[in-house]
């Protein structure tokens, strides 16, 4: 701990600095001008200021004025020593933040007691900052074990789905990076981009349940089949449903959103526009482009000239025109995305 004694008189200076160190086996640090010992507390916070009231380049008051209003310096208790009665100045000098007056000439054994009194005060204090701090620290970092396991639980299922469905894991990360570019371009907070990348790739979990005669057939769905391929939207969102995970409810919002369509004509609600989740229609825009630009065991990868002008012809029908302006207007991004997170040269086959 530190105790700062502020006194034009070197004689003063060295009675207190005497007394102080007697009281607390403290050794303080004696400033002769208030202007130095200001600048001294730029980079140092003292536990204890014991303070002259006449001084010639700045007074107690004024230096209190200035002292209570650098950083750290709100709760330091303040001794103001003084030959002053004067009650307007005394109340002036407790509005501006002083803790104690002592009187000259000072008593050798009330000094000795508010100096030990005030120097616990500031002990006590420090002690429960320091507790807040370790239990703020200790609150984040259980949040943190928490979203570690919910990022874990996202994680293996959006695995799950990828190990049934012939779609690449390239395109999971991809899709998913596509859309965060999306929402920075949407000016969307970066803790929310954060938990939409986080949330993509759980888009297409309700496959879990989709049989793999028709998850894996090569060719194109007859009706029927693509009755039973459109359910995973549905099944997507049941699975995910009723959690106080804001990561797994936005991934429900996804999972279950991602097929409908801004004019109404999507599954499985045939909702339209701004009913859809934000969330959702930004992941349409993501994984149809990927889906289009990408190989796949039923089709050749579209030229990415071909899939952006799908986009751009489908703005305002399939797609929520702000998300496709977002995508578009960062296309050497959406590139630099693509050539980072390439498919095998040599895709796994089909299980038989």
């Amino acid at each position: 701990m530190s105790i700062l004694i502020v006194d034009d008189n070197d004689t003063n200076l060295h009675l207190l600095s005497s007394l102080a160190h007697k009281a607390s086996a403290i050794d303080p640090v004696c400033m002769n001008d208030p202007i130095d010992a200001l600048y001294w507390c730029e980079s140092h916070v003292p536990d204890l200021v014991l303070l002259d009231y006449r001084m010639p380049s700045l007074s107690g008051n004024e230096f209190l004025s200035i002292f209570r209003k650098m950083p750290h310096m709100a709760d330091i208790p303040i001794i103001m020593v003084t030959t002053e009665n004067d009650r307007a100045v005394r109340n002036q000098a407790f509005s501006l933040g002083v803790t104690e007056f002592l009187t000259k000439p000072v008593d050798t054994v009330e000094f000795s007691l508010r100096v030990r009194n005030l120097l616990a005060l500031r002990t006590a204090q420090t002690m429960l900052a320091d507790r807040a701090k370790l239990l703020e620290h200790e609150v984040r970092q259980a949040i943190a074990d928490v979203t570690a396991r919910e990022m874990e639980l996202v994680t293996r299922l959006a695995r799950a789905a990828e190990f049934r469905d012939p779609e690449t894991g390239g395109h999971i990360m991809r899709m998913a990076r596509y859309s965060a570019l999306i929402a920075s371009n949407l000016g969307l907070t970066p803790e929310w981009q954060e938990l939409l990348l986080k949330a993509a790739p759980m888009h297409d979990v309700g496959k879990l349940a989709t049989p793999d005669h028709i998850l894996l057939k090569p060719g194109r769905l007859d009706p029927d089949e693509m009755a039973i391929m459109r359910q995973h939207a549905e099944i997507g969102g049941q699975i995910l449903a009723g959690s106080d995970s804001p990561l797994i409810r936005l991934a429900e919002e996804i999972a279950s959103g991602h097929h409908e369509k801004y004019d109404g004509s999507g599954y499985p609600r045939g909702l339209a526009g701004e009913q859809i989740p934000l969330s959702a229609r930004i992941v349409a825009v993501a994984d149809v482009f990927d889906a289009l630009s990408s190989e796949r065991p039923y089709k050749p990868a579209w030229p990415l000239e071909q899939a952006r002008l799908f986009l751009q012809q489908n703005k305002g029908s399939h797609f929520c025109p702000r998300c496709i302006d977002a995508f578009l207007g960062a296309w050497d991004e959406v590139l630099a995305i693509r050539d980072s997170l390439p498919d095998p040269v040599h895709p796994h086959a089909h299980p038989l």
